[in-house]
């Protein structure tokens, strides 16, 4: 992983996440959420394991991982998963570096 990648990320514009968390179930309640969150993502890196901590006004979550080796994660909105398919569904979420 590059170290460009690592540091303070915040969020810039976000197009159809709400079609995203759709696909993934989420519920309308927390897809309203999920779309006023304007979050920071902090990204580091520890030996051989990355930690993306996501921080917003309605929730903090926090997944460190080996790179390419699957791990368990538990979402923003308390599911369990492994892998993610969104059935076609294109998210784009822009970050700049803070």
């Amino acid at each position: 992983m590059s170290s460009k990648f690592l540091g303070t990320w915040k969020l810039v514009s976000s197009e159809h996440f709400d079609d995203y968390m759709r696909a993934l179930g989420v519920g309308l309640a927390n897809r309203k959420l999920g779309n006023l969150a304007k979050p920071s993502v902090v990204i580091s890196k520890k030996g051989d394991y990355i930690t993306i901590r996501t921080e917003s006004a309605f929730k903090n979550t926090e997944i460190s991982f080996k790179l390419g080796q699957e791990f368990d994660e538990t979402t923003a909105d308390n599911r369990k998963t492994k892998e993610c398919k969104m059935k076609g569904v294109v998210c784009t979420r822009i970050y700049e570096k803070v």
